[in-house]
């Protein structure tokens, strides 16, 4: 029972910020599922965790669904997501968790220059990013923080970027959790630790709400900024086996 208590305060606080911000929630809650259940375990979980998480998040920005983009990254990003979780449970992750780290800090100074010269993307650009972000998605623990910047180019801010991103992701996390139910690490024990975790999630959402309304865009980005900062090097430290 402790145990549960433990992983749903971190859950809370992990659904909160990253409702504000629109990512962060494995980064900082699958440390404490590899604690306390092992990481065999500890990834399965958190897949189901992050359904409702996401799910969380539509409900709370329903009406601010960009569903051209959503779209556009899913119909690319689900097959992707189930391809590379089957490619998880048979090879190591680490050089790609140092890939996408180093990745993350770049980007935080790539997109204030690309900013500078009023870059953005298209649809089509979306639907490319959304199979490699999916496929990635479905190696590593995290790969959220990748689709802050395919987002933010699209010129998705706040609310709308908090519900597209989410609704965008739902089907990616759907297909790794039944991808891994197919192969056997997702039985009735892990998904019922899944939705304990899910559900504090689920409730720092609707809580981080009221502040994402008072935000403005520009803070909006540089929280974005701090949170690819930190996930980058939490990424790149696991890479090196530092933590």
């Amino acid at each position: 029972m402790s145990s549960f208590i433990f992983v749903c305060a971190v859950g809370l606080l992990a659904g909160t910020i990253s409702g504000i911000v629109g990512t962060g929630s494995s980064i900082m809650l699958m440390p404490v599922l590899i604690y306390e259940f092992g990481p065999k375990e500890a990834v399965p979980i958190m897949a189901v965790a992050a359904v409702m998480a996401n799910l969380s998040r539509i409900m709370a920005w329903w009406r601010e669904i960009d569903w051209r983009a959503t779209l556009a990254y899913s119909l690319t990003g689900i097959p992707a997501a189930a391809l590379g979780a089957r490619t998880l449970l048979v090879l190591p992750s680490q050089a790609v968790d140092l890939t996408i780290g180093v990745f993350f800090i770049a980007m935080v100074p790539l997109r204030h220059w690309l900013a500078k010269r009023s870059f953005t993307i298209g649809l089509w650009q979306l639907a490319l990013g959304g199979a490699v972000i999916g496929y990635l998605t479905g190696i590593v623990v995290s790969s959220g923080p990748l689709s802050v910047p395919l987002f933010l180019f699209y010129g998705l801010a706040k609310g709308a970027f908090l519900a597209t991103e989410a609704a965008s992701s739902l089907g990616l996390y759907l297909s790794k959790s039944i991808t891994f139910q197919r192969f056997g690490a997702l039985d009735m024990a892990v998904l019922v630790k899944g939705l304990i975790a899910g559900a504090s999630l689920m409730f720092g959402a609707f809580i981080a709400k009221r502040y994402v309304l008072k935000l403005s865009v520009e803070t909006f980005r540089r929280i974005m900024d701090g949170i690819m900062l930190i996930a980058g090097a939490s990424m790149v430290l696991s890479g090196l086996h530092v933590i």
